[in-house]
């Protein structure tokens, strides 16, 4: 396949303001105090996040003319408050508008994290460049990023937004572009476009990127939660929020970002003895077991470290489809079907993409897009990256799977001969995989958002691990620092509160990486103490990753 780039990749809906420690670890931290109150509710969250915005609407820069929405809530152990907010301005999103409401233990107003802190105030929102102008630019942006390609089914979409994400407010056009490529798979990409002048503002790719057994392809005999129906078992799990994988056929499908046009079937795998697979991909429910466990590993790992029931916090489940294509060398989650889909890979490059950290990485995209809703592009976007690595990594440890032992390896067991190197990616050294970037630079946020990714990949390492030479469950690490410092780790029980933490309270759509080591030290702040060795440690962590 002449386009395939081996790296995972996350596809995600774009939402206005948008271009995953044991839980009892973070009660003890945040209320150590036996018999304290039970945290405020999210409806006393929300009356009291609303009475505050009466009061400091000025501070926050919301006018008459704008409107908000709430995204999220999180109510501490300790009783604080913080509600996450998308933002309008005349009734059109504002990219970057979105922020977050602190509140103190009584409801009271304590501060708030912004995405910009620009003024939102424009002329008109009369576009002089016509939706059917910004979708012929946003098709051509597509056509000039896949050269050599014949497209097809190819369709954009456009939305008229308020930019306030690149510099001075102002109107322009919001267009996803969706196509085919020769082998039918899908290609995406969104525009923004100045509604005034037709110049490109930004552009980014869309696609981020049950009770019996199974025997896997990559984690040997797993446990599975099914559902009984008559005589046979369907692969889906009831306690699980519903969470099933189907087969799609091997056929492709144009559900990325839009209305779908012709959705690949999800048909739910059926088992007569409820033991699933043979462990061979001879059989197609083999990698249908990988999926599933996967989803369950992931939605367990959420809900035992963080509290978190189900990928957008509401106990609902998702849903995966394997068998998507023929030789699709890729995976990705869609907002749009709030599904995985699963390739089974061409053979030379990679096998089939439904490994633990593949499944927890992608399922990541869909936390980051009910939270921080990072922005796909620049750094935003490599900490975006980052975020579904850092996540798919401690799902993996969290697993405890003797079959497939937690690493620092990126999709090591799907990776093949043909791809030249033992792992899509190297959180140690992320530079290992000869395009990644290991240190911060001015030239960040121009790279590639699965290059630049390595920025917040080397932190985790460093924070969870430390730096210098060191084997963990069999693999050799030599994690090197950029200003020459030594970093000694905390563990990754508090590098996944810490991360957490500061993705789901702190970041906003437009954080990037100095405004991630804001948001990681507060967060480290809260749940350690300001004076802390884990603030310290993560303070160090980002120096040595030349993130002042």
């Amino acid at each position: 396949m002449s386009r395939i780039r081996p790296h995972l990749r996350g596809s995600r809906l774009a939402t206005a303001g948008v271009a995953a420690t044991a839980v009892t670890l973070l009660v003890a931290v945040l209320s150590p105090t036996a018999g304290a109150d039970e945290p405020p509710t999210r409806a006393t969250a929300l009356k009291n996040a609303a009475s505050a915005l009466a009061d400091v609407a000025g501070r926050l820069g919301l006018t008459a003319a704008q409107g908000t929405a709430v995204r999220d809530v999180v109510a501490d152990a300790d009783g604080t408050q913080h509600v996450r907010y998308d933002r309008t301005y005349r009734q059109l999103p504002v990219l970057g508008g979105d922020f977050v409401v602190h509140l103190a233990k009584d409801g009271t107003y304590r501060s708030a994290s912004r995405a910009t802190k620009g003024a939102i105030s424009l002329p008109g929102v009369t576009p002089k460049v016509s939706a059917p102008k910004a979708a012929d630019l946003a098709a051509a942006a597509l056509r000039a990023v896949n050269v050599g390609e014949t497209l097809k089914r190819l369709t954009s979409k456009p939305e008229l937004v308020v930019d306030a994400l690149h510099g001075t407010p102002k109107l322009a056009w919001r267009t996803d572009a969706v196509a085919q490529d020769s082998l039918g798979n899908p290609v995406a990409r969104t525009v923004l476009t100045d509604a005034r002048t037709g110049t490109q503002i930004d552009a980014w790719d869309s696609i981020e990127t049950a009770s019996g057994d199974g025997k896997s392809l990559y984690g040997g005999t797993v446990p599975l939660e099914t559902t009984q129906s008559g005589s046979t078992y369907q692969l889906k799990d009831p306690t699980r929020g519903g969470t099933y994988t189907g087969d799609a056929a091997n056929k492709t499908d144009l559900c990325i970002l839009i209305v779908c046009l012709n959705r690949a079937p999800a048909t739910v795998f059926t088992d007569a003895d409820n033991h699933w697979g043979t462990g061979s991909t001879a059989d197609r429910s083999t990698v249908a077991v990988d999926a599933q466990y996967g989803t369950d590993v992931t939605w367990d790992y959420y809900e035992d470290v963080h509290g978190r029931k189900g990928i957008a916090g509401d106990g609902k489940g998702s849903f995966n489809r394997v068998h998507y294509g023929n030789d699709y060398n890729n995976a990705f989650w869609d907002d749009n079907c709030f599904c995985m889909t699963y390739g089974d890979g061409d053979g030379n490059l990679l096998g089939p993409l439904v490994s633990l950290d593949v499944a927890g990485h992608e399922m990541t995209h869909g936390v980051t897009s009910k939270t921080a809703a990072l922005t796909y592009s620049g750094e935003s976007g490599g900490l975006n990256e980052a975020t579904s690595d850092i996540f798919g990594t401690l799902v993996e440890f969290h697993a405890a799977n003797s079959s497939d032992r937690g690493d620092y390896l990126i999709g090591e067991n799907v990776v093949r001969s043909g791809l030249g190197r033992e792992a899509l990616r190297f959180m140690d050294k992320p530079s290992k995989d000869g395009v990644s970037v290991d240190c911060w630079s001015t030239t960040a946020k121009d790279l590639d958002v699965h290059y630049s990714s390595g920025i917040g990949n080397h932190f985790a390492y460093l924070l969870a691990e430390g730096s210098g030479a060191k084997t963990v469950n069999g693999v050799s690490y030599n994690s090197p620092t950029c200003n020459g410092s030594s970093v000694n780790g905390i563990g990754r029980g508090k590098l996944g509160a810490i991360w957490y933490r500061a993705l789901t309270v702190y970041m906003t759509s437009s954080t990037n990486y100095a405004g991630a080591r804001t948001a990681t030290l507060s967060a480290a702040k809260d749940l350690y103490g300001a004076g802390s060795g884990e603030y310290g440690a993560v303070a160090a962590a980002w120096s040595a990753v030349n993130v002042a």
